[in-house]
């Protein structure tokens, strides 16, 4: 089942995908510190494909984007994002998920961009970023575009696996600033890359990243919103401290409470081993037992019959 939308929606969906893995997600969106929610998320199971191993094993497709441009401008960014990549991923099921996530990204862009230009000036008046995710079995695939991230929590460790396109983390790369002073930078929130911005998306965008899960991992994605007044050790606790589904709200909840000035979206997937029950088998008669039953009553009543007789014979 797919989510988008605003206004706090909550949606938890399981899966399993193989023997020793199994997958639980949690999705959760609010407006946050603004009036009004640009963020649009996904969560779609995905159906095995062929004979549904490896890459083609049975999963999910996740994905938060954080809508640019006003209002009505952003939301309809953030929503043609997630609709084209729906649309795409399940219109080609067998692709080769690195390839498919480029085209999606190339069409999200193009699409955006036609919507939003305004006419005759050829200037984009809409944006979004995206981070999105294909987990079939436990090959995973991960592309963005813009700010919005992926992380890992393995090993009780918070991982960011994407690197954000803006410019304070092109300042921090090149040593300008530090992780901390990009935090508070009044430059946190301006993009480099994102998608509906500029005709064409760049050829080295969308970036992808592939990593393999293990039991107990999680994934996590979400919008700029948390990052800023959220330390990674908080988004940590609260990822592990739970289950995905109550993750992804009590991240939106601990967002609220430090005042955060943003839209809020998180989607969490955890991967576990599911918890199979031994069968305790019944317990069955044997010949042999039978007989040993008859026998005994046997001599009961041979007892029994020896003892009346003493009893007769004494009187």
């Amino acid at each position: 089942m797919a989510q988008t939308g605003t206004g706090g929606a909550r949606v938890p969906a399981t899966i399993d995908v193989e023997p020793t893995l199994m997958l639980t997600t949690g999705t959760a969106t609010d407006v946050g510190g603004r009036t009004e929610n640009q963020d649009a998320v996904l969560t779609a199971a995905l159906v095995p494909v062929g004979n549904g191993e490896g890459p083609l094993a049975a999963g999910q497709v996740l994905a938060v984007a954080d809508g640019m441009g006003g209002h009505e401008r952003g939301e309809l960014a953030s929503q043609m994002a997630i609709d084209t990549l729906r649309e795409l991923i399940a219109a080609e099921p067998g692709t080769d998920a690195a390839a498919l996530l480029r085209r999606v990204y190339r069409e999200a862009n193009n699409r955006i961009y036609a919507a939003g230009t305004t006419a005759g000036t050829g200037e984009a008046t809409m944006g979004t970023t995206l981070v999105s995710a294909v987990v079939r079995g436990k090959y995973v695939t991960i592309a963005n575009v813009g700010d919005s991230r992926a992380y890992l929590i393995r090993a009780n460790r918070l991982n960011q696996l994407t690197e954000d396109h803006s410019l304070v983390a092109d300042q921090v790369a090149r040593g300008e600033i530090s992780a901390e002073d990009a935090r508070t930078s009044p430059h946190r929130n301006r993009l480099i890359h994102a998608l509906g911005q500029r005709q064409k998306l760049d050829n080295r965008l969308p970036s992808i990243y592939e990593i393999i899960l293990l039991p107990q991992d999680r994934l996590l994605l979400c919008s700029d919103g948390f990052y800023d007044v959220v330390p990674d050790e908080d988004l940590l606790r609260v990822v592990l401290s739970s289950s995905a589904e109550v993750a992804a709200a009590t991240l939106i909840d601990v967002a609220r409470q430090r005042n955060t000035t943003d839209n809020v979206s998180a989607v969490v997937l955890a991967a576990d081993r599911p918890v199979i029950e031994t069968p305790v088998p019944a317990t069955r008669s044997t010949g042999a037992g039978n007989v040993v039953v008859t026998a005994l009553v046997v001599i009961g009543v041979i007892l029994f019959i020896a003892i009346v007789v003493a009893a007769l014979t004494i009187l």
